[in-house]
């Protein structure tokens, strides 16, 4: 079975609302299943490469202060 995980995640967000969005990534965190993984890498995958430098300084900065 050839399935491309990056597609399939990204398919089956796009065009959702911001409050979806929302709904998707605080379930999959609240569940805490390990199969959920992968795709929340997925939706950081696209915040990383649309994000501004300041944006990505800012969000490497949240990640340092969220993981001491």
């Amino acid at each position: 079975m050839n399935l491309n995980l990056r597609n399939a995640v990204i398919h089956n967000v796009s065009g959702n609302s911001q409050d979806e969005l929302r709904d998707t990534i605080v379930d999959a965190i609240q569940n805490g299943e390990e199969k959920m993984l992968p795709g929340l890498g997925v939706l950081f995958e696209v915040i990383w490469k649309n994000a501004s430098d300041q944006e990505k300084s800012e969000m490497l900065q949240t990640l340092e202060n969220g993981l001491k």
